[in-house]
């Protein structure tokens, strides 16, 4: 099906994006969309005949657990809801840990690489089936970018993604920025990823901003979109026509005429890129998967996996083989980004604590790995300020005593109350 040019709508730029001449479609984050009613601007744009895609983002297909009926549920009633073609997701993992490992459940609030081994693919395509057999319409799965890379590795990007194809009829969503960012940071060269994945199961590409600090680049999607990232949409429009093409921002918005200028410049690399003759390439040597090897890649999987979360969020030793420079980067981002997306579910917490949100929210999550979703978090963040009497300032922290009161309990917790849920907590996870 032929898609066209798009862009990811945010409810912050919903205004421009109605307003913006020749977009075909759009992609909006799935869990950001209600079951049963959508935000108007969508409604609009349905009305005028653009097509909406689901995107999703808390599966975790490459995780060591089995999806979650819940949300496949969820991401099937938003299918069916916006009268969409196809949902996307990600080849990544955002949970380890709980009952498949007898450890506690950990959130990273982000999407991390899934390494690319035999075990892994197989979970993956296990993952894959299932969703596939609970949605209503077909999956694209997306590649995700990294600032770390796993050990030993038995195949490459393109080989995974061509084994993820063939074994399950899934779809790709392929994102050049992706690509870029695992070049800067990897050294995998996007022209022979492109050379080893199957094209033609392409459904869509995604394009997308970032920025280079101290040598790693950050994938943002909060600036504008550069050449190299241009470059290499050119490279995969010399092997392909893409059904369609779609520009991301999350963050720091600009102007309306900054984000046209910026789907010009997408459209200008397609249409360039279409007379370039594309480049004579060989099929890749399949590599031969080890006999024997998918009992018990489920457990495997998970126990990696956990072992590497853990390290991230809750400062346990690096696994064996890991570049402990580059996880210490990764933390730093999870930690970062933890407090940003807080920020934004809990408006009134930087509110009342002013300059001292960030740093103690920061000491607050070294402590304190994610074990729900964002808004337990802001909760557990303010409870246990005041639990060590915090903030300092008798006004902030009556507001803060008041905000948490609102939304968990009648009374401020006291330590004694804390104490008690921590050895309860404890006991449990035994």
């Amino acid at each position: 099906m032929k898609l066209g040019t798009g862009i990811g709508w945010r409810p912050e730029i919903e205004d421009a994006i109605e307003a913006l001449p020749g977009i075909d479609w759009v992609e909006a984050v799935a869990e950001n969309i209600c079951t049963d009613h959508l935000p108007a601007s969508l409604a609009r744009l349905r009305e005028r005949g653009v097509t909406v895609v689901p995107h999703g983002v808390s599966l975790g297909l490459g995780g060591g657990d089995r999806p979650d009926a819940g949300r496949l549920a969820d991401l099937a009633a938003r299918a069916t809801l916006l009268g969409t073609p196809l949902v996307t997701e990600h080849i990544a993992f955002v949970r380890a840990g709980g009952p498949l490992t007898a450890s506690p459940g950990l959130e990273a609030g982000h999407l991390l690489p899934v390494p690319r081994t035999w075990d892994a693919l197989e979970v993956l395509c296990e993952n894959v089936r299932i969703a596939q057999d609970s949605l209503p319409v077909p999956l694209a799965l997306e590649n995700i970018a990294a600032l770390i890379s796993w050990p030993d590795e038995e195949l490459t990007e393109g080989q995974f993604l061509a084994e993820l194809v063939e074994r399950t009829g899934v779809r790709l969503l392929i994102d050049v920025a992706n690509l870029h960012t695992n070049h800067v940071n990897r050294g995998e060269d996007p022209a022979t990823a492109l050379d080893e994945l199957p094209v033609e199961a392409i459904a869509y590409v995604h394009v997308a901003g970032g920025m280079e600090k101290d040598g790693v680049w950050h994938d943002t999607h909060a600036h504008p979109v550069t050449q190299p990232v241009l470059d290499v949409l050119a490279e995969l429009r010399s092997r392909v026509d893409p059904p369609g093409v779609l520009l991301e921002r999350d963050d720091d918005f600009p102007p309306t005429a900054e984000l046209a200028g910026e789907l010009a410049a997408i459209r200008a690399t397609l249409a360039g890129a279409a007379d370039v003759p594309a480049p004579l390439r060989r099929p890749p040597a399949r590599s031969p998967e080890p006999a024997g090897r998918a009992a018990g890649a489920r457990d495997r999987t998970a126990v990696a996996q956990t072992a590497l979360l853990s390290s991230l969020v809750a400062g346990t030793p690096a696994p064996e083989g890991f570049d402990h420079r580059r996880l210490g980067v990764q933390s730093r981002a999870l930690a970062a980004k933890r407090a940003e997306v807080v920020a934004k579910v809990a408006p009134e917490l930087p509110e009342i604590l002013g300059d001292g949100y960030r740093s103690a929210f920061l000491a607050y999550a070294r402590t304190r790995p994610m074990s729900g979703g964002y808004r337990r978090d802001a909760l557990a963040f303010a409870e246990q300020l005041l639990v060590a009497g915090a903030p300092a300032d008798d006004a902030a922290r009556r507001r803060l005593t008041h905000w948490w009161q609102d939304r968990a309990a009648a009374r401020p917790p006291r330590r004694g109350t804390r104490l008690v849920r921590a050895a309860r907590t404890a006991l449990m996870g035994r």
